[in-house]
């Protein structure tokens, strides 16, 4: 897995202040990844955001209550078998992503079936990626 491969695209901004120390944490120790915000709107508007700001050479991943969940170690494995692709993991805003960018995705994914703010699936995706790469690399961190 390179995560310098990886980015996050987000609607709006982190605004409580112990997300953002967990965002800068885990940020701190995933070097390389970057994190786009754009901002909330419409999902008309958003959508078309997102749209801009995906590359053509990028895997959308959008992050949806109806992806495919995924526990640590398998979505480790999947990232692991996606190698060199580029990923964008993409965070809808409040009202979520419209129907065309889900069908858009190349992978949905689902961090729970429960429904999460934006800014606690930013933290919480960040976390399962540095856990994807502990995995990856045999660290201690992830206790199976």
């Amino acid at each position: 897995m390179n995560i310098s491969r990886c980015r996050i695209i987000a609607i709006g901004k982190v605004r409580k202040g112990w997300v953002q120390e967990g965002v800068a944490l885990y940020l701190k120790r995933l070097q390389g990844l970057q994190v786009v915000e754009l901002k909330d709107s419409t999902p008309e508007k958003e959508a078309e955001a997102i749209r801009s700001t995906l590359r053509a050479d990028e895997w959308p991943v959008m992050l949806m209550e109806q992806g495919t969940p995924l526990a640590s170690i398998p979505f480790a494995q999947r990232l692991e078998r996606l190698g060199n692709e580029r990923l964008a993991f993409v965070i809808g805003g409040a009202d979520g992503l419209t129907d065309e960018l889900k069908a858009a995705a190349r992978w949905q994914l689902s961090l729970s079936p429960m429904t999460f703010p934006h800014e606690l699936a930013r933290l919480l995706l960040l976390e399962q990626l540095f856990r994807a790469q502990a995995i990856l690399q045999g660290s201690p961190y992830h206790r199976a």
